[in-house]
Parts: structure tokens; sequence; C-alpha cells
């Protein structure tokens, strides 16, 4: 008896055990003897948690308080819950306290029998539950799209799938549609753009619009007269009559200079050729300039440079001309005026901010005390007495005044100032990888009735042809990895007003998230040779997408990319922003070495013109191409397309010459091509490796290389010459135009305080870059210690 009784209480034990396990819903796979101990280790250790300090409340004495609607319980106190701070294992504090007795008590299930019908049943319906959902999942999949955002990958092939979409009918029918939309306004034709990009397919398109200070022209033209004989010209050259009025009274209208001092100014005209500082040193020697009028060439360099030396010598107005030796044999301009605008940029009454509603409005009718009249090659010859023909045997001649007898003149200028509207477009295509990055693209469409030809009509065209091609991709579900800003400027031939008032609308946004500037300011004004600009950091890219683009042409432009001083809206990009920029445009080939700067002239050019210059609008597909090509890479690229070691290159060839041979500056310069040399083969080459790649270390990367050109951003640089000093004045000279300038002052008042002073600004600029460059990569070093 005793025997048997020992087997029952054995028995029911092992009953009671196994019973326990399958209530906890255990798997049936899951029965052997040690997994059965694991679990009761597990309901053990559930226990000993619970019984820690700082568990008091939530010890569970009782089927009740194990409830979990006892969790809402308002006397829970949940501030001293804390982690057990057992330094054991859970495991472990088992095997120290093997005869624990779980307080933790329930009730047995009541047989084995029901316990198996219960499992059976909730596998059954989790299979059911199982291939039901096998079969929702499969049918959801077949029906629905794949997802608009899965981005393709990013290669040349998909580069060339969008630009062979660029094609030049459809930039010859864009071209136009513009032309023949009626111009009553700047917003008139800014919103047919809007239109025009919205019918497209871009999503986001904004008409951003200010109200800026515009100097205009009277009711009248502006008249040159001659007092010796008493004939009176307008500018054009055509004689003051009412027939010739009539004929020519809108390019006489806007044959002017913008912002000029207002008023008439009799005087003696003065013959000072292109205005350079030993034109001035040589006709101060000769004679008393204040007052007088001064017959200035365009060309050579900036007319707000040469017009403030002749403003600081006393001149009282300037007549301005192009002379005929300096134009292409194909431009046909002798009998035009042009209009040049005074003003450095942005709104004149607003300097410095943005034209906001609320803002303070300075009074600033003239940007100059000079009387300034532009003037056609005709009449410049008719003031110096010379015959129509000045080409003798094949050889140009180039205009110059008498030596002998005073020429004295009477100048009339008549223009208004008014507050007017001007309208930029701006669209934006979002990038999904970094779409706080952008790559700006810009063109503009303002224009004064003719005046600045119709390449206003040419960009707009080419960057609509851009958009057109980017969105066919886009529709079946590309984006690139960076946004894309598309941008029409308007007042961009009153001084970059358009541009200038949006980028200081948004200068905080812009400084920390514009990438490059892509520009299509006056793509086609010639068709003999292919002139790329771009800044340094942008060169090899610019160079490398003409190969690129012309793999399937028989004939390839060949040419250099420089970086000099350009037209246009980038401007502000270049100059306040320190933004790396770049432009392609077609161009005649140059007749002197004095045509640099002669595009600061707008010329009455009218629509046949353009398309005399390209009728089969080939120009206009390669500029888009071209432009299209590099906007893509830097916008997809997952390292940004800038090299750094040529930055520092340039600097070393701008430090080459006579002129300044200065060792600290020489050492500086030294100094940072080592430090970029050592950022491009450390941190530029293992980042362009996918294998390599780590997106931390891209990302980091890339907001030093965005950053590159800001340190070449000097202070204060003279009217007309970029603050960015990485751009020279043009492909003749290679030296920074801040210190060339400093030297030819210091020629001109005797004096070494402006070159210190410009010296000191290019030590500073350069030194900067070096620390910039040796701190990044200082940041590289430190991320890569700390992962080792």
């Amino acid at each position: 008896v005793e025997e048997n009784g020992t087997l029952l209480l054995q028995s029911m034990a092992y009953h009671k055990v196994n019973a326990d396990q399958r209530a906890q819903g255990h798997s049936p796979y899951l029965d052997n003897d040690e997994l059965q101990a694991t679990a009761l280790e597990l309901e053990w250790d559930m226990e000993k948690e619970l019984e820690e300090p700082g568990f008091d409340h939530f010890r569970l004495d009782g089927a009740i308080q194990h409830h979990l609607g006892n969790s809402q319980s308002p006397d829970l106190d949940l501030e001293p819950i804390q982690p057990s701070s057992s330094p054991k294992g859970r495991f472990q504090r088992l095997q120290e306290d093997p005869d624990y007795v779980s307080h933790y008590t329930r009730q047995a299930p009541k047989s084995n029998r029901c316990s198996f019908f219960q499992i059976l049943k909730v596998f059954c319906t989790a299979l059911i539950l199982f291939i039901f959902g096998i079969v929702i999942g499969y049918y959801a999949r077949k029906k629905c799209p794949s997802s608009p955002t899965s981005q393709e990958p990013n290669t040349p092939h998909i580069y060339h799938e969008i630009l062979k979409e660029i094609k030049a009918e459809n930039i010859q029918e864009i071209y136009r549609d513009l032309l023949q939309f009626p111009r009553e306004g700047d917003v008139d034709i800014a919103m047919k753009i809007l239109v025009q990009w919205s019918s497209q397919g871009l999503e986001d398109v904004r008409l951003v619009n200010y109200s800026v200070l515009l100097d205009l022209p009277g009711s009248s033209s502006n008249t040159v007269t001659l007092k010796n004989s008493g004939e009176c010209f307008y500018p054009s050259g055509q004689q003051c009559n009412t027939e010739t009025k009539m004929l020519h009274s809108q390019d006489d209208l806007y044959s002017y200079a913008a912002y000029s001092a207002k008023g008439t100014l009799e005087a003696e005209l003065v013959d000072i050729q292109y205005g350079t500082v030993e034109d001035l040193i040589r006709i101060q020697a000769i004679t008393n300039v204040t007052k007088k009028i001064a017959l200035l060439k365009l060309g050579q360099s900036p007319l707000l440079y040469k017009l403030s030396l002749l403003e600081d010598a006393g001149f009282g107005g300037v007549l301005l001309y192009v002379d005929p030796c300096d134009l292409p044999k194909t431009t046909d301009l002798a009998d035009k005026a042009f209009m040049v605008s005074l003003n450095g940029g942005g709104d004149p009454s607003t300097p410095g901010y943005a034209s906001i509603e609320g803002s303070y409005r300075q009074n600033r009718p003239n940007l100059t005390t000079l009387l300034v009249q532009p003037i056609s090659t005709v009449l410049a010859k008719k003031l110096v007495s010379l015959p129509e023909d000045t080409v003798q045997k094949d050889r140009c001649i180039p205009l110059q005044l008498p030596a002998t007898g005073k020429k004295i003149i009477s100048l009339n200028i008549q223009s208004v100032t008014t507050y007017k509207t001007i309208s930029n477009v701006i669209g934006y295509l979002r990038g999904t990888v970094f779409p706080d990055r952008y790559v700006i693209i810009g063109s503009h469409h303002n224009g004064l009735n003719t005046y600045g030809g119709q390449e206003w009509a040419s960009s707009t065209a080419i960057i609509t042809a851009f958009i057109q091609a980017l969105m066919l991709k886009a529709k079946r579900g590309w984006r690139p990895d960076r946004t894309i800003v598309f941008c029409s400027w308007g007042g961009t031939s009153f001084g970059n007003i358009g541009s200038y008032e949006w980028a200081e609308d948004l200068k905080r946004v812009l400084q920390r998230n514009v990438v490059a500037y892509v520009s299509l300011h006056n793509p086609v004004r010639g068709n003999s040779t292919l002139h790329p600009v771009a800044s340094p950091s942008l060169q090899q890219l610019a160079a490398e997408s003409q190969s690129f683009n012309c793999v399937e042409k028989t004939r390839c432009p060949g040419s250099n990319v420089s970086s000099v001083q350009i037209q246009g809206d980038s401007d502000y990009f270049i100059n306040h922003l320190g933004v790396p920029a770049t432009q392609f445009s077609y161009e005649d080939i140059k007749t002197s070495e004095n045509s640099s700067f002669l595009s600061e002239a707008l010329f009455p050019v009218h629509t046949t013109k353009t398309e005399e210059l390209d009728p089969s609008f080939s120009l206009h597909e390669t500029i888009a191409k071209l432009t299209g090509q590099v906007t893509l890479q830097i916008a997809n690229e997952p390292v940004l397309p800038f090299n750094a070691l040529d930055i520092a290159l340039e600097v070393q060839n701008s430090l080459k010459g006579d002129e300044v041979d200065i060792p600290q500056l020489l050492a500086v310069a030294s100094r940072l091509r080592d430090t970029a040399e050592l950022f491009q083969s450390d941190e530029m080459r293992p980042a362009n490796d996918p294998k390599e790649r780590a997106p931390i270390r891209v990302r980091m990367l890339n907001d030093v290389l965005q950053s590159l050109e800001k340190s070449f951003l000097v202070h204060r640089a003279p009217p007309g010459l970029y603050r960015n000093i990485l751009y020279r004045l043009d492909e003749r000279t290679s030296q920074f135009s801040v210190l060339l300038e400093a030297l030819e002052h210091c020629k001109l008042h005797q004096s070494n305080e402006t070159i210190q002073a410009a010296l000191s600004e290019v030590l500073n600029s350069i030194n900067s870059a070096q620390v910039y460059f040796k701190a990044g990569l200082d940041v590289f070093e430190t991320t890569l210690a700390g992962k080792k």
C-alpha cells in the first residue's frame, strides 16, 4: 500500500506539471523534460523579478491582481519602477536558489482532452488566417502599381534618356510661341511662362512679385547737340526732326543709361578711349577734365569700374560707344545705339535687403553724378569728324578724336524713375534623397521692347524644353536626388533686380541649401564658338559634359573652360553666396582683345536675328543638352562633382607674374594646395567608391564641398569687379582682379594703401580656405578614429 501510494503521488505530480505547461500555451513540440524545466525557470524568474524592490505594487498574489484590468488602477505608483540592477542573468539566479517555491497560483485545466481541443482550434484558426492573408497579399500586389517614388539607379543611361527628349524643333516651337504673346508688361510674360511650366507637369510653380524702383525713358528721346554747327542728333545718329522721330522713336527712347544722372550739360568733349588708368593719366596731364564730357569706348574692363574712375577724376558726363573694330565682322550694329544699366544689382531703393512690403525705401533716383548716354557708331564718327568708311586694306582703324580743335557739345538726358512690379517664376522639382539641397538653373524673361534682342526668348525656350524632358521621366517615377529649382527672372536688364530681390528675401535658406547655379543668360549670342564658363570647382565637370554630349555627333565643339566674369543673374549667387556656377553660350569670334565686356550693351536686335544665327535651332539644342547634363550630374551624383584641387591650382596660377611676388601669399597658397591634395585623395576618392561609401561620411563630405568657394568672397571690391576673387576679368589676365586694380589705383593716386588692403584681403581669403579644408580633414579623421 505504501509503495502504491508513492507511485500515485508521483503520477499526480507529473500530470500537474504537464497540465501547467499546457495551460501556459506552450507548443506541443516543447514537451521534453529540459524545455519544461526551462519554462518553469522562466516562470520562477518572473516571480523573482516582481518580488524585487520597486515592484511591490505589482506583486501578483492572486488571479484577480494578475488580470490586465488592474493596470488602470488609480492606486498605481509609476515613479519607483526601475529595471533590475542585478549584474547576473536570470538563469544564473535560478541556479543559486533551486528550492524556490512559486507563490504564483493558477487553476489547473479540467482535463488533457479539453486542452488538446483548445490547441487544435487555435492552430486551425491561425492556419486559415495565414492562408487568407497570403491570398489577399497576392492579389493586392498584382493589382497595385509600383510606388511612384521608387528610384531607378542614377546612371549616365538615365541622363541620356532624359536629354534625348530635348529636340531642336521643340525649342523652336516654344520660342515662337513666346514671341507671339503681346508683351504688355513683365507680369504678363511671367504668367505665360508659369502656365507653360505647369502644363509640362511641374508640380510646384510660383509667381513671386516685387515692387522695385526702375529708371525708364522719358516721353522724348535724349539728344546730343554739336554747339559748333548747331546740329541735333538722337542717340542712333539720326538728326532731330519729326520724320526720324516717328520712324525711330522706340529705338531712340530706349537708347539710354538706366540710373544715370538727369539734366543738361554743355561742355568740351574729351576722348579717353577705353578709360583705363593709363588713358586717364595721359589726359589729365594735358587738360583739366572737371565737368567735361568723356568720349568713352565700351570694352576691356567693366563699365561701372571705368565710370567710377571718371567720376573720381571730376568728369561731368560720358558718351558711350562701341568701336567697330571690336565688333565681329558678321555684326552690323553701326547705326544702332544701345541700353546699359548703371545698377550694380538689385532694387536701388533697398540696397542689401529685399523689396518686401514695409521695407524702408531710400531715395536714389540716380546712382552716379555723371550724365551718361550711349550713342551709335555712326554718331561717334560724326563727333570725331571721320568719314563713314574707316576700313582700309582689310585693316580696321580704331576711332579717335583729332588732337586739334575743341568740340563743344550739349547733352540732354531726361529719364524717369518710378516704381514697377517685376515678377520671377520659380518652379521646384523636389529631390528624394537630399530635398534640402538646391541646384538652381536660371533664365530670364524681361526686356525693353526689342532691347537685349530676343535672347530672353531663347533662354526661356531652352529651360522650358529641359523641364519638358525632365517631367516625361518624372511621370514614370523618376526623381532627382537633390531638388532642382527652375527660375525665370524679371528685371535683368536693369541690374539683375529679380534674382537679387528673391535671393535677398531667402538669403538664410539659400546660404544653407544652394549647391550650384547653372546660368542660361543670353545662350546664343553668335554662332562661331562655344564659350563655357565655370567656377574652378566645376571646370572639370563642364569639360566632361561637352565630351559626353557629342559622343554621337561627328563634330564636337572644342573649347576651353575658363573662370571669367559673366553677365546675368548668376551675379548674386557667385558674389554674395559663394555658390559654384557655370554657363554655356555660343558667341562670335572676337576680333580684338578689347572685346571683353561688350555684352554689357543691350542692342535692339529684332526677332529675325536669332533665327538667322541659328535657323535650325541646333545650337539651342546643344546648349540645352550641355546645361541639362551638368544640372543632372550635380543633382544626382551621391558625391557632389566638385574639384577641390582645381581651386588650389587656380589660386596658385593667379599669383604668377611679376606684378605680385609676396612670399606670404605664395606660402599660404602652397599650403592650400597640399591640403587640397590630401583632401582629394583621402576623402573624395573613397567616397566615390560605392564599396567604401558610408552615408554619414558622404553627407559630411558634401557639406564641405558645397562651401568651398565661400572663403574667396572679399568684403569689398571696386565697382563692376567680382567679390569672388576666383573669377578673372577676362581670358587675357590670369591674376586676381582685385590685386590688378589695386596696382592700377596705386599708379593713379601714388599711394600704397590700396594695394596693402587688397593684399590683406587676398591673403586672408586663401588662408581661410586652407583652414576650412584642414578642419574638414580633422573632422573625418576624428570620425574614423571613433569608429576604430
